[in-house]
């Protein structure tokens, strides 16, 4: 047990970095600079801010959770205050995945493969963060 939550949470760091890949996809895969056009150039521009604010946000947890993962296992109140600001992150991310109408884009087999992939990845970065979270395991080093 003593291992198994900082390995998970190693896993969880690399695996938030992965994620960055299908994200860089989105606006091609979407067509964003032809879908915005007709959006006044302000609101083109907040998508773009916003969308930044989140690659930086998964950036952020992921680079954090690697070079930090035994600390996070070891549950100090900062450990768990970010373990639980990242669960409910993910667990926003993964409640979102029931209510995106992402079905008329997964054309093809591998976007669908994708898209469960985030699906299970989302569900898995919910549960470690929250299990660090709750039952850390004090003295990890």
């Amino acid at each position: 047990m003593e291992t198994l939550l900082p390995s998970l949470l190693f896993l969880v760091g690399a695996g938030q970095l992965c994620v960055l890949v299908a994200s860089s996809l989105v606006p091609f895969r979407l067509n964003w600079r032809e879908e915005f056009k007709t959006l006044p150039r302000l609101h083109r521009q907040l998508y773009w801010v916003y969308g930044g604010y989140v690659v930086l946000s998964i950036i952020a947890l992921g680079v954090m959770t690697l070079l930090n993962y035994r600390a996070l296992a070891a549950g100090t109140l900062l450990a768990r205050s970010l373990c639980t600001y990242a669960a409910v992150f993910w667990g926003v991310r993964l409640s979102l995945q029931a209510v995106l109408d992402a079905g008329p884009h997964l054309t093809a087999w591998w976007l669908r493969l994708g898209y469960h992939t985030l699906t299970i990845l989302f569900t898995f970065f919910t549960l470690v963060y929250a299990w660090a979270a709750l039952f850390p395991v004090p003295g990890v080093k």
